[in-house]
């Protein structure tokens, strides 16, 4: 095989509903000041009892239903998290577990809110060197364990979920070559430091920074897949904030894009907010099978990358 492709996503969410009405009852905040500055309305907690591996399991084991594959056949499993507590085992071998696999490679990466896109690329190079034939990518974070709930700079921002692709070894790739990278100089933009840190984050630097820089990276993921932005048919950005994505998604030139807006509903995910976005997009079939999706993420570290993928 040249390549591989995703066949079908996945997504959970918590039950719960944390709105900003909600927050102003915790914090010195309200509505108006989180809309008009980040553009979120509410997003989704977990339960305390909710673990990061039981929200990756739910949306592995919905993106296997879609693609209607049985979990046995699944060689590989990479996960994207930055909030898993325990050291080891990892948060793919417990996911492993719950879906009862045989005996697939298992890896975490922790590159935080670019982490799908980097796990993603992961998975579709090991397929095309043949050390893969079926992965899992999971991307799932439980922001809301390493938050802040008496700043109100953070807690505004980050709800918790998960998202899932299932790959598979293709003839015709439909996953495009990754373009990925960091900032050492911002290293410490995003961080979540020590046994009991907390989410933290130089906003302005940041904004700053995607805003000006993040465009024309984008670009690059365009043309190495061979295409020109007016010719996506949708654009899944980080779910940072939709202060980033609207003026990102106009200056990429995307004119012809369904640019996903989920961070209205679900907060500032991390490495989740990319495939939970995305799988809503299909779900509600917004985009048609086989468009051509940018796929970008940007954040913690400061790292960065994306890449163009045809639709399942």
């Amino acid at each position: 095989m040249t390549g591989s492709k995703v066949v079908a996503l996945g997504h959970y969410q918590p039950e719960r509903v944390l709105t900003n009405a909600e927050l102003a009852t915790m914090v010195e905040t309200n509505d108006e000041w989180i809309q008009s500055r980040v553009g979120i309305k509410e997003r989704r907690i977990a339960a305390p009892e909710e673990s990061v591996d039981e929200m990756a399991w739910r949306a592995a084991d919905k993106a296997l239903a879609n693609a209607g594959i049985d979990a046995g056949e699944i060689d590989y499993v990479v996960v994207a998290t930055c909030t898993a507590i325990d050291r080891s085992p990892n948060i793919a071998a417990r996911v492993a577990n719950r879906l009862g696999l045989g005996h697939p490679a298992a890896i975490d990466i922790n590159t935080a809110c670019s982490g799908f896109a980097y796990a993603l690329a992961t998975a579709d190079q090991a397929i095309r060197a043949g050390a893969a034939t079926k992965a899992i990518v999971i991307g799932v974070e439980k922001l809301s364990d390493w938050t802040d709930w008496t700043d109100r700079t953070t807690c505004v921002l980050i709800g918790d979920g998960a998202g899932a692709a299932v790959l598979v070894a293709s003839d015709e790739p439909q996953i495009g070559p990754v373009v990925w990278g960091s900032v050492p100089e911002m290293s410490d933009a995003v961080r979540i430091e020590g046994r009991d840190g907390k989410f933290q984050q130089a906003g302005l630097s940041v904004f700053r920074w995607a805003t000006t820089q993040l465009p024309e990276i984008a670009k690059q993921a365009c043309e190495k897949a061979g295409l020109k932005p007016e010719e996506l048919g949708g654009v899944v950005l980080h779910q940072a904030n939709l202060r980033i994505i609207e003026p990102l998604a106009k200056r990429l030139g995307a004119v012809n894009a369904v640019v996903a807006k989920d961070v209205v509903e679900s907060g500032n995910t991390s490495a989740a907010s990319i495939p939970i976005a995305w799988s809503k997009l299909v779900e509600k079939r917004e985009i048609p099978s086989g468009a051509p999706v940018l796929l970008f993420g940007f954040g913690g570290g400061l790292s960065y990358a994306g890449q163009v993928v045809r639709t399942p």
